[in-house]
């Protein structure tokens, strides 16, 4: 026998009030879209899904197609997971840069093996941190969204426990930019082979060519993800 989930009244006049708003030609799509993924998010009861349906109501603008990708979702449950089996679910301050929508930091904390007080997603794009804190409404404080340069932070007085980079092929030079982290911070990197990327201006050839390159003092996790077009590579240690 299938048994509904129990649904707060809240959520419920929440959903219905997340009246979706654009451009005509955009509205059905966007009814559609909205539509089904509150529905999903109902009968699923995750935040997640609810904040991906808040999103398409009033971000209409907003890649969500490319960020809830299949190949989106699966690097990153990638990383959520290792990081798990790698480190475990015990985080005061997580900092994810490059973070975009936030849908990484989303998964972390809609996920209930993890125990996180805060999560800071950081990107250099002034326009997605609003579509971040849209996705992310109902994490009670324990989310950011800032937008600065991943290279002008300062990392020795972050008190991060966990820095996050999924995005280490757009850096000039790894190494130089690791040595800004504090001695012993945990760290999960990831890179990969897609040479043929405009913007990937910094690739790595192979997984042993990513371990040499980032030195990191203790490394947990070293593996590959093969897809279509490029070979993601993924490190989990501490500098």
């Amino acid at each position: 026998m299938l048994v509904a989930p129990n649904l707060s009244l809240d959520y419920n006049i929440r959903m219905l009030h997340a009246t979706p708003t654009g451009p005509t030609e955009l509205i059905d799509w966007q009814d559609r879209a909205f539509d089904f993924t509150r529905g999903l998010a109902v009968y699923s009861n995750s935040k997640l899904i609810a904040g991906l349906a808040r999103v398409i109501a009033k971000h209409p603008q907003a890649e969500v197609g490319t960020a809830f990708n299949h190949k989106q979702l699966t690097c990153k449950m990638w990383a959520r997971d290792s990081l798990f089996n790698s480190l475990g679910g015990v985080y005061q301050r997580i900092w994810i840069l490059g973070g975009w929508y936030g849908v990484l930091a989303a998964m972390l904390l809609d996920d209930p093996r993890f125990d996180i007080a805060r999560v800071e997603s950081i990107d250099i794009d002034p326009a997605v941190a609003d579509v971040a804190h849209t996705l992310l409404g109902e994490t009670e404080g324990r989310f950011q969204a800032v937008t600065r340069d991943m290279h002008s932070l300062d990392y020795a007085r972050s008190d991060a426990d966990l820095v996050v980079n999924t995005s280490c092929e757009h850096i000039v030079d790894l190494r130089e930019w690791l040595a800004l982290l504090p001695r012993s911070t945990a760290v999960l990197l990831q890179s990969n082979d897609y040479f043929s990327e405009p913007t990937h201006i910094n690739c790595v050839g192979s997984l042993a060519q990513f371990v040499e390159v980032a030195g990191l003092r203790e490394l947990l996790f070293a593996s590959e993800l093969p897809t279509k077009n490029y070979t993601r590579f993924m490190l989990i240690g501490r500098i």
